[in-house]
């Protein structure tokens, strides 16, 4: 580690700084206006690049690492194609709130604006996309903005932050100064709710009847779940989970509800609707977990915790708000609770009903494959601790109801914006940053060929993740919804006739691969594949084609009103 007062170049500068912010890895992919960063890269040894196929796999890949290890990930790539190539990327961690920081070479400043080669504007794209972003002008500027977006990226509600560095800066000299505090103004979040807010949180969930903790990724982030499974054990409060939630609380425990919302639980919606006390902690009120506003949680005293301001009575008006870190909340309502409380066991054995009336399950005949199955086998084999990514449509759904996420981090999936094709590079990048526990990928067929490239990328570095290809030959959510809602047309989502021979395709990467096509199959596979560690490797499920995601609210519905089978809504109360 160089010492400030040392002349340095703005290249040279860029990895002092990422040294000193404890980066490990880089994603990236070079080119001619980075040219200056790689010719100093090909001499740093402390921290390591990784070489991607595709500047969206980068971003993927440093939201993997992010999300499994809770450190900021980190993207490098050249100006114009280069840089737009990370605008879904970007946008996929800003929804979802994971923290990043993406450097993109820039043509020289004295060009800028001169539609110069491969030029574009990606300050100016990105700004709705990132918590804040940066044109570096001056190398001596150079410091103290990168000090900003790792402090950006990381505190308060996580998120991505651009870095944009023109390749005259990247060469330019000057002395170099670490800047040990940083201040920013007018970003100021509050970490520590208010006190008063919090004891009446606590005397609230005190003389709650029916209370119900809904939760989100925000409890992850903040490294709640202790505090978490504490206050819910101690006070015999069920727990529901947004899909970015999952693994909060664990999946196998009694009180756990699951998830809630669009495909979530009968059980855990039902409890939305009838509590007298709503506990929302790191969650934002998503549509896909309200369902219609008007109809939802309409019995219960509302208490909102979130450490963004902005969420607080943005979809669903809410009685007790109480802004700050999720984990500094549970914390104070677990001191501040009174000594007695209401005893529960009516609102439990209720919730028991709902779970005998409706229970989540399955059949899977022996000469048939349903997805279910296979995750189901899958949570088994793994007995819940694997590192799960997911890529967007059905199995993604099927993830959250059948997988039993015993850990927090343990979920890495594309939530707000549903980005196909995020599973592979998100699992790649988790890979990076976890070894201690197996990294699985469940994907359909569709998103697999998104980003099917990054598969060199899994080859080249060695990385035994798991790749389970969910293959019912269709674009299956679009589907399902033609199916329900749009008189059974399937638009140009069957991919029967267009789709390759995986198993192959895989092998032409140098992945090990395998097939299954019926339940003993897929347990053996499962098995092999788990114990396969030279490398990725890929088993291709060769699932029923029709198969759909039940139970599911119908969009713009009360969550309340969910299909439980083809074109049957059934409503119970």
């Amino acid at each position: 580690m160089h010492t400030s007062g040392q002349i340095m170049n703005g290249s040279e500068i860029l990895f002092e700084c990422l040294r000193r912010e404890h980066v490990e890895y880089i994603f990236g992919y070079p080119g001619g206006a980075l040219l200056k960063v790689y010719e100093t890269l090909h001499d740093v040894k402390d921290i390591k690049h990784i070489l991607v196929r595709h500047e969206q796999g980068a971003t993927h890949m440093a939201e993997g690492y992010a999300r499994a290890t809770g450190k900021p990930g980190v993207v490098l790539v050249t100006s114009g194609p280069g840089a737009t190539n990370t605008v879904t990327g970007i946008s996929n961690a800003y929804m979802d709130s994971s923290p990043m920081v993406v450097f993109t070479g820039q043509v020289p400043s004295t060009l800028i604006g001169n539609d110069a080669f491969q030029e574009a504007d990606i300050v100016g794209i990105t700004r709705p996309i990132t918590k804040h972003n940066f044109l570096v002008k001056d190398v001596k500027d150079m410091a103290i903005t990168i000090r900003k977006a790792f402090f950006l990226a990381t505190q308060g509600r996580p998120g991505p932050v651009l870095v944009d560095l023109p390749k005259d800066i990247l060469s330019s000299e000057c002395t170099f100064n670490w800047p040990e505090k940083i201040d920013i103004r007018g970003f100021k979040p509050t970490i520590k709710g208010h006190e008063n807010q919090i004891r009446k949180a606590a005397a609230m969930i005190a003389r709650a009847k029916q209370p119900l903790l809904y939760v989100g990724g925000g409890v992850i982030a903040s490294e709640a779940s202790d505090a978490l499974r504490k206050l819910a054990i101690e006070q015999d409060i069920p727990v529901t989970m947004t899909l970015q939630g999952l693994g909060a609380f664990p999946g196998d425990h009694p009180l756990s509800m699951g998830m809630l919302g669009m495909h979530g639980t009968f059980w855990a919606n039902q409890a939305i609707n009838t509590c007298d006390l709503l506990i929302t902690v790191g969650a934002r009120f998503d549509d896909r977990v309200t369902g219609k506003i008007d109809t939802f949680a309409t019995h219960a005293y509302k208490i909102h915790n979130d450490i963004d301001p902005t969420n607080i009575d943005k979809n669903v008006k809410v009685d007790l708000p109480v802004v700050g870190d999720s984990r500094c909340f549970l914390e104070g309502v677990l001191k501040a609770l009174p000594k007695t409380r209401e005893n529960r066991q009516a609102w439990l054995d209720k919730i028991a009903q709902w779970q005998k009336e409706c229970p989540l399950t399955f059949t899977n005949e022996k000469d048939t494959l349903k997805t279910e199955f296979v995750i189901d086998e899958v949570s088994r084999q793994t007995r819940g601790n694997a590192v799960v990514t997911t890529d967007v449509g059905q199995h993604q759904m099927w993830t959250a109801q059948h997988y039993k996420f015993i850990n927090p981090r343990s979920i890495i999936t594309s939530g707000g914006l549903g980005t196909m094709g995020y599973g592979l590079p998100a699992a790649i990048g988790a890979a990076f940053g976890i070894q201690d526990r197996p990294v699985v990928l469940f994907c359909g067929d569709g998103g697999f060929m998104m980003n099917i490239q990054e598969l060199v990328t899994a080859v080249s570095y060695k990385l035994p993740i798991k790749i389970f290809l969910i293959n019912n030959n269709f674009l299956g959510m679009v589907r399902q919804w033609q199916e329900l809602f749009h008189q059974e047309k399937y638009s140009f989502t069957d991919l029967q006739q267009s789709n390759p021979d995986f198993v192959r395709v895989a092998e032409a990467f140098g992945v090990k691969a395998l097939s299954a096509g019926n339940p003993a199959e897929a347990e053996k596979a499962v098995k092999e594949a788990l114990a396969y560690n030279e490398g990725p490797v890929l088993v291709e499920f060769k699932v029923i084609k029709k198969d759909m995601v039940f139970p599911m609210v119908p969009a713009g519905a009360s969550i309340s009103d969910m299909l439980f089978e083809r074109l049957n809504p059934k409503t119970m109360v």
